[in-house]
């Protein structure tokens, strides 16, 4: 009878070893036959992750196409240029073309995540089949398969283990869990045993560490649990940030003021006798002036100055948008391992001769000096190369640390392992939870053991105590049971020692014999610390109004220690089969007052993000690992580890951190909401500009006298300087209490009371000085090109010191700073130079339509650019 591959509902990890063999039908010491991975292979495909389907660039265009802002831009270019006025429509062109442009770029990662997944099916896996030892493609296992794992390699499929011999699994980037799994094949497990305490299955992706190992393949391709993690990294969806939902509010409002404007200047110029093409080219020149088609391009460059400055606090964003959600952030949800922690062991106590000892209080004896012995020899732990004189290790994390301890505490690894013939050893295994080893120096014969405390004092006799060897008694094994658990609660990882001498021709052949009347020598904790600067970003971004939250894959214990050591509340930990318990509203509410999410799975993270969204929580995401891919896209911003990061968590995010520092999250913050407060002053500035336009237009259509601008006018002023001095504000320092402050409501209008105060009173202002200049002109009988000549200058004065002045909404200009912003004043420099050419260069005074200025004309300009905004400037002196 055919098995059904890849549809079993079998929970692999509550069924025997013989059991699962029977139900793939394969067979541990012949495996399958080619015949048969042939067919199994057609009926569950190959063992690679899907990737989406792509959409052509020409979709992709179209979609860009029928947004309307770009319809009407388009209609506006298609009538210029059936007019005959192909220069205004070859400018409109342009701006379709880079608002397309910058649009589809944002779309270009969409690929990434699953790309990076798929990268591990480059190595080859050996298998049993034909009853002989094969080397394939991982693309190529089927379900049945019998696969034979080795250290250093990357599991190819998920497996249910059939042998295992000191098997561990680095599965830090799976489910989070710091520290190795020691597999365990023999065990059959409870149905409800999570992720990570499914000890006798190896997962997809995973690392081996050490030991070696069988097993046979249960699910390949996307039915894997790595396969399951890149589904929901294409099922997250993408939010639309705040700034998004403002401006295409403020887009729509502004379009119908545009083209009611621009109708109602046509249709007054047309009651007063203007001719119908003069009509349409004035409609439609205002219309062009009026609609904020610069809108897109603007906050394109905002945010893209905004990135560069973020890439030099070592924050590289990779979506435009993340530069503004920055400054929105209300809750941090932080992996532990590896973002607030170094994702290294570092033995930082140790219990010797019954003492406790600091790293620093490290002093050398005779029992300090056995302890290094322990942890250097009974160790599979290796040196890979010397780095500026310091050695690099590798193997189980546990190993390493103890050699890493060594040689922090000046003893030479290399050295303590010459000086040692090695007789015999035992390694780590799964029931005895210990390394022990048997060897020859100096006429003697050493036996050094370690491993799990607990199963240790079982078998010594004896301790050292107060620098003498005593009966290990009833009470004394009482003690360091109670060390080991205070450790343990402060989230160590502890690691028994123990030893004996014996003469050199001692039997040490077996276990046993080498394991018997042991001397317990102590206890060493094992600790994967916190970055040294995470408590000091939590409390900064506390004082900033945010929350952190860790979500790991961890122990309970072990994660409630690190966030008490980083400022974080751990009295409360909210474990992952809890969540499962739960509905999506019982989550929201029991997350307003926890900061810690323990023995989550990578599904548990992603509700957990959604749920805090779901409150309104702008929610960031950091991680490192590929169990972080789904939260980190799902997220409003996604922040990978640029260094220890996997390559999918780094293309699922929407920022990476090049120096794995969590402090630069703060740092980025920080940035972010200095962004937007630039933006919106910006943004401001840009309306106030428009409020002018129209303003200084419409009552000049209304008096029965002709434009103050002539329409290429208002094309160049739109195109230089509006955009060119809302861009300058985002050189503008942050307010001293940026970072006091709580972050901004997502429910609060990016057009709020006194945002919409500012652009009337600085546009109107605006307006009356370039209206009080060209009636002015015209009083003293100039021609039309005169008097539009000073409205122009007018207009580009009083340009230049309505930015000045809108800075700040606060701040008056003296408190400010004249000189603090030096690209506004290069703006400003470059349109005072380009003012003087326009009207003083021939060539392009004919262009724009403009003629010489005389003195008296640039003084009545001055007068009338000064006095209009003053009033804006004095009531922040007063209220300063």
């Amino acid at each position: 009878m055919n098995v059904k591959i890849g549809a079993n509902p079998v929970h692999w990890h509550t069924i025997s070893r013989e059991q699962t063999i029977q139900t793939l039908k394969s067979n541990v010491d012949i495996g399958l036959s080619d015949d048969e991975v042939k067919r199994r292979r057609e009926i569950a495909g190959p063992n690679q992750l899907a990737t989406p389907p792509g959409k052509p660039w020409w979709k992709e265009i179209k979609e860009e196409l029928t947004e309307p802002m770009i319809l009407l831009l388009i209609l506006v270019a298609v009538v210029y240029g059936f007019l005959g006025e192909l220069r205004d429509a070859i400018t409109i062109i342009v701006i379709i073309i880079a608002v397309l442009a910058i649009e589809m770029g944002n779309e270009s990662r969409a690929k990434g995540a699953i790309k990076a997944l798929s990268k591990f099916t480059a190595i080859r896996t050996p298998v049993i089949r034909d009853a002989s030892f094969q080397e394939c493609l991982p693309s190529e296992l089927v379900p049945g398969d019998i696969v034979v794992l080795r250290p250093g390699e990357r599991i190819p499929a998920d497996l249910r283990l059939l042998e295992s011999i000191s098997l561990q699994v680095d599965e830090s980037s799976l489910t989070g869990e710091s520290v190795p799994v020691l597999k365990d094949a023999k065990a059959v497990l409870s149905e409800e045993s999570d992720l990570g305490g499914r000890r006798n299955l190896a997962y997809s992706g995973t690392l081996v560490t050490a030991g070696k190992g069988i097993g046979v393949v249960i699910h390949t391709g996307m039915t894997t649990e790595l396969g399951k993690i890149v589904g929901l990294v294409q099922e997250a969806r993408e939010p639309r940030t705040p700034l998004q939902l403002h401006m295409k509010e403020l887009t729509r409002w502004m379009v119908w003021i545009a083209l009611g404007f621009s109708a109602l200047v046509a249709i007054v110029g047309w009651i007063q006798g203007a001719g119908w093409r003069e009509t349409i080219l004035t409609g439609l020149t205002l219309a062009f002036a009026t609609i904020p088609e610069e809108l897109p391009i603007l906050i394109a460059m905002v945010l893209g100055l905004g990135a560069y400055r973020l890439s030099r606090q070592k924050a590289i964003v990779r979506r435009l948008r993340t530069a503004e959600l920055l400054g929105n952030i209300t809750v941090v949800a932080t992996d532990k391992t590896g973002t607030l922690t170094e994702n290294r062991m570092h033995i930082n106590r140790w219990v010797l001769d019954g003492q406790p000892y600091e790293k620093e209080e490290w002093k050398r004896s005779d029992w300090t000096d056995r302890a290094i012995q322990v942890g250097c020899l009974a160790n599979d732990g290796f040196i890979s190369e010397k780095q500026k004189g310091k050695s690099v290790f590798e193997g189980d994390p546990t190993d390493t640390a103890f050699l890493l301890a060594a040689e922090d505490l000046g003893y030479d690894v290399e050295t303590i392992r010459k000086q040692y013939l090695v007789k015999n050893q035992f390694p780590f295994d799964d029931v005895t939870r210990r390394i022990t080893v048997s060897v020859v120096h100096e006429h003697k014969q050493l036996t050094l053991t370690k491993g799990a405390h607990e199963q240790l004092l079982d078998i010594c006799k004896t301790m050292v105590w107060n620098n003498e060897m005593v009966p290990l008694s009833s009470e004394l094994h009482y003690k360091i049971m109670e060390n080991a658990e205070i450790l343990a609660e402060e989230g160590y990882r502890v690691i028994g020692l123990a030893f004996k001498e014996t003469s050199p021709d001692a039997l040490m052949k077996t276990r046993e014999q080498a394991e018997s009347d042991l001397v317990f020598l102590g206890l060493a904790a094992l600790y994967d610390p916190p970055r040294a600067d995470v408590a000091a970003a939590v409390e900064t971004l506390k004082q900033a109004g945010v929350r952190v939250m860790m979500v790991t894959g961890d122990h309970a214990v072990t994660a409630a220690a690190i966030a008490a050591k980083v400022g974080l509340e751990s009295s409360h930990v909210l474990l992952g089969r809890d969540i499962e318990t739960m509905s999506d509203v019982e989550l929201g509410e029991r997350l307003r007052n926890v900061s810690i999410c323990a023995r989550t799975t990578p599904e548990h993270k992603l509700r957990i993000v959604r749920a805090l969204q779901q409150q309104g929580e702008v929610v960031a995401v950091t991680g490192d690992g590929v169990n972080d891919g789904p939260a980190l896209k799902e997220a409003a911003v996604g922040i990978a580890m640029g260094k220890s990061g996997t390559d999918v968590a780094k293309e699922s995010a929407d920022m990476v951190l090049a120096d794995d520092h969590f402090a630069t999250v703060s740092a980025a913050i920080k940035e972010g909401r200095k962004l937007f407060a630039n933006l919106h002053k910006a943004v401001r500035y840009y309306l106030a500009a428009k409020v002018a336009l129209i303003s200084s237009t419409l009552i000049a259509a209304a008096a029965g006298l002709s434009l103050p601008f002539a329409p290429i006018q208002i094309i160049i002023m739109e195109l230089f300087m509006d955009l060119g001095a809302a861009t300058s504000f985002t050189a503008e320092r942050q307010e001293a209490d940026g970072m006091r402050r709580s972050p901004r409501s997502q429910a609060s209008r990016f057009m709020d009371r006194a945002m919409v105060l500012g652009i009337f009173s600085g546009g109107f202002s605006l307006g009356l000085a370039v209206l009080a200049a060209y009636l002015w002109a015209l009083s003293i009988g100039a021609d039309t090109v005169s008097a539009q000549s000073v409205a122009f200058a007018a207009w580009m004065i009083g340009h230049l010191i309505l930015a000045l002045i809108m800075r700040s909404e606060r701040e008056p200009l003296f408190k400010l700073g004249l000189f603090s912003n030096r690209i506004m004043l290069l703006w400003i420099s470059s349109a005072i130079v380009f003012l003087v050419a326009a009207v003083y260069v021939p060539y392009l005074s004919e262009l724009l339509h403009l003629t010489s200025l005389r003195y008296t004309d640039w003084v009545v300009v001055l007068i009338c650019s000064l006095i209009a905004p003053a009033w804006i400037e004095i009531g922040k002196w007063i209220r300063w």
